[in-house]
């Protein structure tokens, strides 16, 4: 089998997983959703929760998502599921690959289903380009996903993972979670000096960055464990 059909394969099964027992993206959801609506009581003015709506969105998305990556290898990990995977003849590329687009699918779905909660309680209007914001949504789910689903394989079968997982991911994501964040404002309350595409351009060489050093990584990881 060749590693496209791999990858689809591991990425078919994942979502099958989350079909079946949709815990860890509601868990992921309601995660975020309770720091927005913290942040949105703590303000004190309506111009404040404006400007800060995007910035919000992506760190409750981060919060949220070390959960979820820290479960992503959860069926893998038990009874020594994953070293089964890796024995067949599987590319642990393709592994990699499968899990980390499996995460970013799971993400963005989430983030789309925060927006319109976010329009609501921080009484926005988004007056960009809807196409630009979902753009803007799927690359920062994909700058998250992968070195988290990377990391997440590090820290699986160490003592204190949950704690782990965050100490290492943070530092990794942070200039994604910024170009995002700027992304996802300027779309939010227009752009009229078309400064947009450069914050997503910085988001894409991000992404570039993280997808093909976990691709690399993730060999060594799985051979090591």
């Amino acid at each position: 089998m060749n590693t496209p059909r791999q990858i689809g394969g591991v990425v078919l099964k994942d979502m099958l997983v989350e079909l079946r027992s949709p815990v860890r993206v509601s868990g992921l959801f309601f995660y975020a959703f309770a720091l927005l609506l913290m942040v949105a009581f703590a303000s004190n003015t309506t111009d404040i929760m404006r400007k800060q709506a995007g910035g919000i969105l992506w760190i409750g998305m981060l919060l949220a998502s070390t959960r979820s990556f820290d479960q992503s290898f959860g069926a893998e990990l038990e009874e020594g599921a994953l070293e089964g995977l890796v024995l067949w003849p599987v590319s642990p590329i393709a592994l990699y690959y499968g899990k980390a687009l499996a995460n970013a699918a799971i993400l963005a779905v989430v983030a789309t289903g925060l927006l319109p909660l976010v329009v609501a309680l921080y009484d926005v209007t988004i007056r960009g380009d809807m196409v630009l914001l979902a753009l803007t949504l799927a690359l920062g789910a994909g700058a998250l996903a992968a070195p988290g689903t990377l990391l997440a394989a590090i820290t699986g079968q160490a003592r204190g993972a949950s704690v782990l997982l965050p100490l290492l991911l943070f530092p990794t994501v942070v200039p994604a979670v910024l170009a995002a964040s700027r992304a996802t404002t300027l779309v939010i309350e227009g752009d009229p000096m078309g400064q947009s595409p450069a914050w997503l351009w910085v988001l894409g060489s991000l992404n570039l960055l993280h997808w093909t050093v976990g691709g690399l990584l993730f060999r060594w990881v799985v051979e090591d464990g």
